[in-house]
C-alpha cells in the first residue's frame, strides 16, 4: 500500500492504488452486508431520494447492484464506503441485505481523492457538493506532497500544482476551481439557496468573503427585500465588508434599489395571457404579437376619428 504522505503524480483513478496485475491477484468483489457499510467521513455528495434514485431502486431490484462498491476497512469495524452511497441506499430501499463491494486497504488521502473523482463523473452535481468535493481532493493532494524541509518558495509552488492538477482532472480552469472552493465560506443556509438557484454563483462567489455574521445579516435583508442580489450588488457589499462599513442598512439599501424603477409600468401574469397564443410562442413572439396588435388598434382609431 502507498506510504502516507508520499509525493506522487497521480494520472488517473487506477494509479491511485496499484498496478492491475496487483489488482487481479488481490482484489476480489465480495458480498458484504448493508449494516457494515458507513459513509464516508465528510461526504460531500448528497443522496437524495428523488426520481433518479427511484430508477436506480427498480433497477437494483430487477438486475441487483450490477457495478461493485469501493470500499476500506474501519479500525473500529465494518467498512467505510468510497465510492457507492447511492446504491448503497438504493439497495436498502429495494430490501435488499447485501451489495458487491471491492475491499481496499486505502490511506485518508487516496481514498478521498477516489471518492471525489468516482463521484464528479456523475452529470447533476450541486455547486456546493462540487465546492467541497474540489476542496477535500486539492487538501490530499497537498497533503500526499508535504515534506518538512520544504520552503515557503516549495510550498506555494506545491500549492499551484494541486491546484493545478485538480483542475486538469476535472476538465476545468483552475480560476473555476478557486471561486467554487470560495463558496465553502458561504453558511449552510446561503450554500442551500444557492443549490436551490435562489442566488446566482458569481454572486455567491462575492458574497463568500462576508463575515459569517455579515452573512445572516444577508440572510435577513434578502428575505425581508424578498429580491436576489446582482453581481453588482454582491461586490458592493464584499467592498463595504473589507473597509468595515457594511450594514443591515446597507444591505436593505443595495437589494431595494431594483423595487425603485419608475411604476408606469403595465405588468401582466404570464398565465393571464398565455392562452390567446399558441403553445410553441416564446415570451418574446408574445410581446412581439401584442405590440403588433396595439398598433393595428391604434391606426383603427385613427381611422374612426378621421370619418
Amino acid at each position: 500500500m502507498q506510504r502516507k504522505g508520499a509525493n506522487v503524480s497521480l494520472k488517473s483513478v487506477d494509479d491511485l492504488f496499484s498496478t492491475q496485475e496487483e489488482r487481479d491477484t488481490t482484489e476480489h468483489v465480495q458480498e458484504i452486508p448493508l449494516s457494515e457499510l458507513h459513509p464516508f467521513k465528510n461526504h460531500p455528495f448528497k443522496v437524495l431520494d428523488d426520481e433518479a434514485m427511484q430508477k436506480t431502486v427498480e433497477s437494483i431490484k430487477e438486475y441487483g447492484v450490477l457495478t461493485p462498491a469501493i470500499a476500506r476497512p474501519r479500525p473500529e469495524g465494518g467498512y467505510e464506503l468510497i465510492s457507492g452511497h447511492r446504491r448503497h441506499h438504493a439497495s436498502e430501499l429495494a430490501g435488499k441485505e447485501t451489495m458487491p463491494v471491492i475491499v481496499r486497504n486505502m490511506d485518508d488521502d487516496a481514498a478521498t481523492i477516489l471518492m471525489v473523482d468516482s463521484n464528479l463523473q456523475r452529470e447533476e452535481i450541486l455547486p456546493s457538493e462540487r465546492a467541497k468535493a474540489y476542496k477535500m481532493k486539492l487538501e490530499a493532494i497537498k497533503h500526499q506532497g508535504e515534506r518538512s524541509d520544504l520552503t515557503s518558495a516549495q510550498v506555494g509552488q506545491k500549492l499551484k500544482w494541486a491546484i493545478d492538477q485538480v483542475a486538469d482532472e476535472a476538465d476545468t480552469s483552475k480560476t473555476q476551481v478557486q471561486r467554487y472552493i470560495r463558496l465553502t465560506n458561504l453558511t449552510p443556509e446561503l450554500q442551500d439557496m444557492v443549490d436551490d438557484k435562489k442566488i446566482s454563483f458569481n454572486p455567491a462567489v462575492e458574497l463568500s468573503y462576508l463575515k459569517p455574521e455579515e452573512q445572516d445579516m444577508f440572510l435577513e435583508a434578502m428575505e425581508t427585500a424578498q429580491v436576489a442580489p446582482s453581481l453588482s450588488q454582491a461586490q458592493r457589499m464584499k467592498k463595504l465588508s473589507q473597509q468595515g462599513q457594511l450594514t443591515m442598512e446597507a444591505m436593505e439599501d443595495m437589494l431595494s434599489e431594483d423595487k425603485k424603477a419608475p411604476l408606469d409600468r403595465v405588468v401582466f401574469d404570464q398565465n393571464q395571457i398565455r392562452k390567446y397564443f399558441p403553445k410553441s410562442y416564446t415570451t418574446r413572439q408574445m410581446q412581439e404579437k401584442i405590440i403588433q396588435l396595439l398598433e393595428q388598434w391604434q391606426r383603427k382609431q385613427q381611422r374612426d376619428m378621421e370619418r
